[in-house]
């Protein structure tokens, strides 16, 4: 059996890189062709994402599906970084990566609420044991669940990011400019949207805005160095 070892840093390098990038074309591509109006997380607008989720069964299946593959990306990043980093600090590197499989997995989450607010739409047994009313109030529970699901794993996943990122530094085995960039969006966006929700100013659109663009940033940048670089050096150690 092939140990952790074993695997070229610069090929494992390219296969985060790839997949940072797959993760973030996928994501942006299922908001604007699948997801848009039924997703929570792109409005603010309870009522009307429930009422749309109860009128667009495929689009939900569809939703589930390409939540579970993004799930398996991220999974794939995870270990990736883990197993990139670890020689430059195995707690942290471990650290890291419990976060953002948790965070993973509470991104799969979404996928269930999805496919329980498929069945709700699709299934003729909801419509003959429940209302209209009812039926809505079901398809509201779906997508508050996946809203909290969702905020509570960027959260987990933003620290995870700045672990990460913050080994980048240290070890040098990305571009410097990069691995800070990287640290202070993960921070940027993992502080502010805990703190937005005991100070109501910070969830202005201004605000949200910049920490999503911040961290887009990030994601696009070291996923296109590790894509086409690798990493700098044979190992984990630092290199400047």
């Amino acid at each position: 059996m092939q140990s952790m070892d074993s695997y070229a840093p610069q090929t494992l390098g390219r296969w985060v890189g790839w997949s940072m990038l797959a993760t973030l074309i996928i994501g942006i591509s299922s908001a604007f062709l699948v997801a848009e109006g039924i997703d929570i997380n792109l409005s603010a607008d309870v009522e009307a994402t429930a009422q749309n989720m109860l009128e667009a069964e495929q689009r939900l299946r569809g939703k589930a599906y390409i939540a579970a593959l993004t799930f398996a990306l991220d999974a794939l990043v995870s270990i990736g970084l883990f197993m990139l980093l670890r020689k430059s600090g195995q707690l942290l590197a471990a650290w890291s990566l419990l976060l953002s499989v948790t965070a993973a997995i509470l991104s799969l989450l979404g996928a269930i609420f999805a496919m329980n607010a498929a069945e709700i739409a699709g299934d003729p047994a909801y419509q003959n044991i429940t209302n209209e009313a009812q039926r809505l109030m079901l398809s509201g529970l779906q997508a508050t669940s996946s809203y909290t699901s969702f905020h509570l794993g960027l959260i987990l996943s933003s620290f995870a990011m700045a672990g990460y990122f913050f080994l980048f530094l240290r070890s040098s085995l990305i571009p410097r400019i990069i691995a800070g960039w990287g640290l202070f969006a993960s921070l940027f966006v993992g502080v502010t949207i805990v703190a937005r929700d005991f100070v109501a100013m910070l969830g202005h659109e201004t605000i949200t805005g910049a920490f999503m663009i911040s961290n887009i940033i990030a994601i696009i940048a070291t996923g296109v160095y590790l894509s086409v670089w690798g990493v700098r050096g044979s190992s984990g150690t630092p290199t400047v």
